[in-house]
């Protein structure tokens, strides 16, 4: 618009001058060239200049005017048109992702301003929408990965009962009920794929009760027997009968599922996985101890990221996606507690902190 408003005023100034020269110099001017040209007297001359511009000065200042309307006009356009060309360029760059920051000219500070704006919003809806989306399929194979362990057990149970037809009723029945306990979480598991998205695996609701944690450790070591039995693997349980963990049941009982499955897939053979579990102060610690080869250092502390593996020897036939104990330790740091883990030659132990209260 700066540059507009010049051109009309240089313009303007251009007729005024012009006006200045026909009535001042510019009028001797065209008679001395006259009179020196084509040798006529100065009365001649005059007589020819003031026909030819005085009597027409207005016609003149009105093709001026025109000229300077037309010059106006042109640069106008042109100005327009190397403006929206630079929006269109702004533009491009809004939707670029290799573009940071947009520039424009001076002149269209607002705009670079709006533009810019506009494209902080847009990344971070990306950004957002590209999280949901991860968390979405984070969750499939979170409750895929869940599902297979209950699975397991089922199946182990129901081979139990097939090999050995001539079981005592009540072992039989006892193995049957774990069976149907097993197929029901299997269901509920299922259940949760239809409710996937009101699941966020960053913000896991949590049901809190007391927990009897004696009781669920047993349960969940009986409930593993028929896939340590085959490998002369057993458990032994060191926790106090009266030992309450405030928390909810189902999750708390994922983390502790899926670190004694890794170490009953880890453990030596004919070994005893050790869990124990005391309070201290206003803390309650659980250790899960198995006898096998050690994890390396600089592996140790990347095993409860999502999708990480140990080496092909340890993951080929017994390891699953890489998410068990990435799912312990979201569970356990949504009930403000920590999880670790020590690896030696004598084995290795995972170690959590739950608030007691």
């Amino acid at each position: 618009m700066r540059k507009i408003l010049s051109l009309v005023l240089v313009a303007i100034c251009a007729v005024i001058l012009l006006r200045e020269l026909i009535r001042g110099r510019f009028g001797n001017t065209v008679v001395g060239f006259l009179t020196g040209l084509f040798r006529l007297d100065y009365d001649d001359a005059l007589y020819i200049y003031e026909l030819i511009f005085r009597d027409n000065l207005n016609v003149i200042i009105a093709g001026a005017i025109i000229i300077a309307i037309i010059l106006v006009f042109r640069y106008s356009i042109r100005w327009m048109t190397e403006y929206f060309d630079e929006i269109s360029a702004g533009c491009d760059a809004l939707l670029d992702e290799k573009t940071e920051l947009i520039s424009l000219s001076p002149e269209m500070g607002f705009l670079e301003l709006k533009l810019n704006e506009c494209k902080n919003i847009l990344e971070k809806r990306e950004r957002d929408a590209r999280q949901a989306e991860e968390r979405k399929n984070d969750l499939v194979v979170y409750l895929a990965h869940d599902i297979r362990t209950p699975l397991t057990s089922v199946i182990g149970y129901l081979d139990l009962m097939k090999e050995a037809p001539d079981l005592p009723v009540e072992q039989r029945g006892k193995y049957l009920s774990i069976t149907l306990d097993k197929a029901y979480r299997l269901e509920q598991l299922i259940n949760e794929f239809f409710e996937i998205t009101r699941f966020n695996l960053h913000n896991i609701p949590l049901t809190k009760e007391n927990i009897p944690l004696s009781f669920l450790l047993m349960q969940l070591s009986e409930e593993f027997y028929p896939i340590l039995t085959p490998g002369g693997k057993s458990v032994h349980l060191n926790v106090p009968e009266d030992l309450i963990l405030p928390g909810d049941p189902d999750k708390l009982a994922r983390v502790f599922n899926n670190i004694l499955k890794n170490a009953a897939a880890y453990s030596l053979p004919n070994t005893v996985i050790e869990i124990r579990a005391w309070k201290e102060a206003e803390q309650i610690h659980i250790t899960f101890t198995n006898q096998g080869a050690q994890i390396p250092k600089e592996q140790l502390a990347m095993i409860f990221e999502k999708f990480y593996r140990l080496d092909s020897a340890r993951s080929s036939e017994k390891g699953g996606a890489g998410l068990g104990l990435a799912i312990a330790r979201e569970i356990v740091t949504a009930h403000h507690g920590t999880i670790s883990a020590e690896s030696d030659e004598q084995g290795t132990t995972f170690s959590m902190v739950l608030p007691a209260a």
